[in-house]
């Protein structure tokens, strides 16, 4: 997304030019980890994870809450983790070498690859299929894609998953935003203020991950306009990756297994516990936000997503040619390396799982 009006341009072109620096320079030289997973000679080893309070981040708020993830890596190792908003700001905070693995959106992850030339990040594993909607106003009269014209809607953030498929939409029926001449109003705002302005009606519609579309629908009498499920064959899209630093996958591939295994782990746990684990989920938004997900919600949003660790690479190559033909990439993007998935089949072959291409 590199032209002007691109999603990406809300990345520092210097945060940018330095990471590229940084990692041409490392690889030239072999001479250091790009921050490695050490803060320093004789301090633990720390593995700094970024993810969202959302539902869609699952496994990472169970395997958070439960320890799955620090018996994987061992006493040994310091889990370091961030909350984000958005994908956007943890691909800024990827290129600054402040995260080391992250659950993240399909779109921001093409945008990191894309302006690091391939070199920032990898793609290791799936994380969820579906858990997105786009969720109107019941006073707005919208019921076509049509009634968009003049409307205000929201997104979680400029560039991010749902900002891209909003706006891929939008050009695909015919509508444009106001800054491409057109008449529909896009606002990138934080889930949080997506649900406080929907309340005060100003505005008419957002495109938003779960558990926030089932709340605007339960909490603020929105009207489910489309399940982006019904967007993809077969209702499977990807929603969440995990991604990783490519000098913390060269340098630490022992720690990166071992969190993929925990992940493989929490997946399947899930799969088959489905009641627990939206309680847990439940349990950990409360703890992260101050405020647990109601019944109906929970059930809502549970209903409309799928944990897998299966990347979806075929939805997400979709993904980057549909913003590519709506505008977003100024040129089809090379995608060719963005997935390492050796780790991830190593712990699939080992659990006796079919392996992921």
């Amino acid at each position: 997304m590199s032209t002007p009006e691109s999603p990406m341009r809300q990345l520092p072109r210097n945060s940018i030019r330095n990471a590229k620096l940084l990692l041409l320079a490392c690889a030239f030289l072999g001479a250091c980890s790009l921050g490695g997973p050490s803060n320093g000679a004789g301090s633990e080893p720390v593995v700094r994870l970024g993810y969202f309070p959302n539902i869609t981040h699952s496994q990472a708020l169970i395997g958070l809450a439960r320890g799955d993830f620090q018996r994987a890596l061992g006493p040994d190792v310091r889990i370091k983790a961030t909350v984000f908003n958005a994908g956007p700001s943890v691909i800024e905070a990827l290129f600054a070498d402040q995260i080391d693995l992250a659950y993240i959106g399909p779109n921001p992850a093409i945008n990191g690859y894309v302006q690091s030339d391939g070199l920032a990040l990898r793609v290791l594993a799936g994380a969820t299929s579906g858990g997105a909607a786009f969720v109107v106003r019941a006073e707005a009269d919208i019921h076509t894609p049509a009634d968009l014209h003049g409307k205000r809607l929201a997104t979680p953030q400029l560039g991010n998953t749902q900002d891209v498929a909003l706006r891929a939409y939008l050009v695909a029926n015919g509508l444009e935003t106001v800054e491409h001449g057109g008449d529909v109003t896009v606002v990138p705002t934080a889930n949080p203020q997506i649900l406080d302005l929907f309340l005060l009606k100003q505005i008419d519609g957002a495109w938003v991950p779960e558990p926030w579309a089932s709340r605007l629908i339960v909490e603020a009498n929105g009207a489910l306009f489309l399940d982006e499920r019904d967007l993809w064959p077969g209702g499977d899209f990807v929603t969440a990756n995990i991604i990783v630093r490519t000098g913390f996958l060269q340098d630490h591939p022992d720690l990166v297994r071992s969190w993929l295994e925990a992940h493989v782990a929490v997946t399947q746990w899930m799969l088959e516990h489905p009641e627990e684990a939206q309680a847990a989920v439940n349990a950990e938004i409360e703890r992260l936000t101050g405020r647990g997900l109601g019944g109906e919600v929970i059930a809502m949003a549970w209903s409309r997503l799928r944990p897998t660790w299966d990347p979806l690479s075929t939805s997400l190559l979709a993904s980057a040619h549909a913003a590519f033909e709506a505008g977003f990439l100024s040129e089809e993007p090379d995608l060719t390396h963005i997935y390492d998935l050796t780790l991830l089949n190593d712990v699939l072959d080992a659990g006796g799982l079919p392996r992921v291409e």
